[in-house]
């Protein structure tokens, strides 16, 4: 079956090949024989994502992290007694994911990390790997190389202690009382991203309790003896992170010394509070693992019982998360259902798939029936506006996110409901999350993901925010989905909200012409959005989105495609650099063909080769179920931090970049 499925890769690859270099025909015949096989590969791709369906009328492909999730899903385990086959399963996929190099990485082929490997050695040694085997001497090399235990991260430190292998008095300070600074202080928890607040309110809780769970092993071997100090690049940086040094030891000896005891009780019982309000109508404390996780044991700490639904509501949802394959068990850091379903839409409208048709109509039905209608965290800095508007996961009520509900305007922009009912709740949801959007909006003209100016960078300096995600600024990717949505429905221009938009995006194009990619990697996704916000609010022919184009164009690798390491977020040199993706290189095509008029392509310019070239590689690399399979990941979580891999880019990017192109040329029926 492998070989036959092989042979007809093999002949698509080679028809297309004659169909492309044929230089003995007219390029009317070349462009007629490229058109047939992109039908087919179009159709092909529909069909592909059509079968993924759900019965319900929703998409939710896997979202994939890296190896931190099966260590801080053991730990937990650990922490509550459950050592159950789970633990072995968990292992076997963290001896899988352990690198070349010795290390654990935060994405497949990235250096080795020293948290995520200090994590795995521990839960390996506890499921008794002899700490002298080859793959165990090499991990402690790679670790002790890195700074050892030291250089671990705040929330690794904090996870650490609970099981006595590192000194609470050690571990960053985050105290409850976070929760009594009132909002006028600079500093107090909605100034914090969403996030990191859901991470760090149950944090808090546990750090407050100093909860110990004693196991057989240490990790003394792992120590170098040296402290870890991050000081920072220059004078300023230098200046905030000795101050907050200062202010996490004033803490710990206040902490000694009783001084919070006369206001611990009240902060304890606010944060107990804000935890259980929150996982009402939430498939878990903002439906993400980290949130999740910490909630279930900080509320252990509050003397929940295991089976106190409270509890057991988290660890169940926390099993959700679980994938077994062959005998290990890996997790997700959450599920992507709208997300991906709002992007399958959109993939299907551009492909051809008629607005009405009953997938569609389901679908669009799925995503009405999960809109936000609870005033969550957002209204803090927003009062008074309806709430509306999208959440990323299947129930997360507190936490809309401006990225997810600009994409589903962009898409209810394009569809009408058969149904008069449906189309009436269709066109309300719409009107309030328009609302919504532009209530979002910051003081800088962008927007951020799930707070309105969120963007504090104080709060980077803080000992316990080395997560590199603390704030929620405006960026450039997120602002461009916003412009498109307004303007799909029907705001000009001249709009304010869209003047200013676009007066940001411009002041954030870097120097050599793209855009910063928050949410996806990295350039090549930022400027891919940025180019298509240009393009809707009728500045194409801006010199902003001349020099996003000719970026895009110097950054086309050899073999047709794109592509950009997660390297690129810690180093320039990467920039647009690294092996083609599907999705990548399909990101690269919808961003020239924004900016590229038709006639353009018919006259054989710069873009029309490109673009061609980007088809090229596209209609070689389709495997014959319709699909795709990029081999680097290409979402971001938190730059440098924590990388996602959406096991759906590379189906619904491509075929929407074919069957964009294929429109432009007027090849599309339908």
């Amino acid at each position: 079956m492998l070989n036959q499925t092989q042979a007809a890769a093999s002949r698509l690859r080679a028809e297309l090949d004659v169909a492309l270099s044929d230089e003995a025909v007219s390029t009317d015949v070349r462009q007629t024989r490229v058109g047939e096989r992109l039908r087919r590969a179009i159709t092909a791709g529909r069909e592909r994502l059509l079968s993924q369906q759900k019965e319900d009328g929703h998409w939710c492909a896997e979202l994939e992290g890296d190896s931190i999730l099966e260590s801080e899903y053991l730990m937990m385990l650990l922490f509550f007694g459950m050592r159950d086959e789970r633990f072995e399963q968990a292992c076997a996929h963290l001896r899988r994911q352990q690198q070349a190099h010795g290390g654990w990485s935060i994405y497949p082929g990235g250096p080795p990390e020293v948290s995520p490997s200090v994590k795995a050695y521990f839960m390996l040694k506890l499921a008794g790997d002899d700490p002298e085997a080859a793959h165990m001497r090499r991990a402690r090399e790679v670790i002790l190389r890195l700074g050892g235990l030291e250089a671990c991260n705040s929330f690794t430190k904090l996870y650490l202690s609970i099981f006595g292998q590192w000194s609470w008095r050690d571990s960053p300070a985050v105290p409850p009382e976070l929760i009594l600074l009132p909002r006028w202080f600079y500093l107090n928890i909605y100034e914090m991203s969403s996030w990191s607040r859901a991470i760090v309110v149950p944090l808090s809780i546990l750090w407050a309790s100093k909860p110990h769970r004693p196991v057989e092993v240490t990790l003394d071997e792992l120590r170098t003896g040296v402290p870890f100090v991050k000081r920072g690049e220059n004078l300023r940086e230098r200046f905030w992170f000795a101050f907050f040094r200062l202010i996490n030891e004033l803490i710990h000896v206040a902490e000694r010394l009783g001084l919070f005891r006369p206001v611990r009780g009240r902060a304890l019982r606010l944060c107990e509070s804000w935890v259980l309000e929150r996982l009402e109508r939430s498939d878990g404390l903002a439906a993400i693992f980290p949130a999740i996780a910490n909630a279930a044991m900080a509320l252990s700490c509050r003397g929940y019982a295991t089976d106190h639904p409270a509890v057991a509501g988290q660890l169940a949802e926390l099993r959700r998360f679980e994938i077994l394959e062959g005998g290990a068990l890996r997790l997700q850091p959450c599920f992507s259902p709208v997300w991906d379903s709002a992007l399958s839409m959109h993939a299907l409208l551009v492909a051809g798939v008629d607005p009405s048709a009953p997938p569609l109509q389901r679908a669009a039905s799925w995503l009405l029936d999960h809109e936000v209608r609870t005033a969550g965290d957002w209204a803090i800095n927003c009062p008074g506006v309806e709430p509306g508007g999208w959440s990323f996961e299947y129930a997360n009520e507190f936490y809309p996110d401006c990225d997810d509900t600009a994409k589903i305007l962009a898409v209810f922009g394009k569809i009408r409901m058969v149904d008069p009912a449906e189309e009436a709740r269709r066109q309300r949801a719409v009107i309030r999350a328009l609302a919504w959007i532009r209530s979002m909006q910051n003081r800088d003209g962008g927007w951020g993901a799930f707070d309105r100016d969120c963007d504090r960078e104080v709060f980077t300096y803080v000992p316990f925010a080395d997560h590199n995600a603390m704030i929620d600024p405006s960026t450039a990717d997120v602002t461009a989905r916003c412009i498109e949505a307004l303007v799909a429905h029907g705001a000009p221009p001249e709009d304010l909200a869209v003047r200013r938009a676009l007066e940001y995006l411009r002041a954030q194009q870097e120097s050599e012409g793209c855009w910063y990619g928050r949410w996806g990697s990295n350039y090549l996704y930022g400027t891919w959005l940025a180019l298509c916000a240009l393009r809707a609010a009728g500045a194409v022919e801006s010199e902003p989105a001349r020099r996003g184009a000719r970026w895009l164009l110097e950054r086309q690798n050899d073999d047709g495609g794109w592509g950009e390491s997660l390297e690129s977020y810690s180093s320039a040199e990467w920039r647009g650099r690294g092996a083609s993706t599907a999705s990548q290189t399909a990101w690269a095509m919808m961003g020239l063909l924004a900016v590229t008029p038709p006639e353009e392509l018919r006259s054989g310019g710069p873009s029309a080769s490109a673009l061609e070239r980007g088809v090229r590689y596209l209609l070689h690399a389709q495997r014959v179920a319709g699909d795709w399979e990029d081999g680097a990941w290409t979402g971001t979580g938190f730059p440098q931090v924590f990388y996602l891999r959406y096991h759906d880019y590379d189906l619904y990017f491509p075929l929407q970049a074919l069957a964009s192109y294929s429109r432009m040329l007027g090849r599309l029926e339908g």
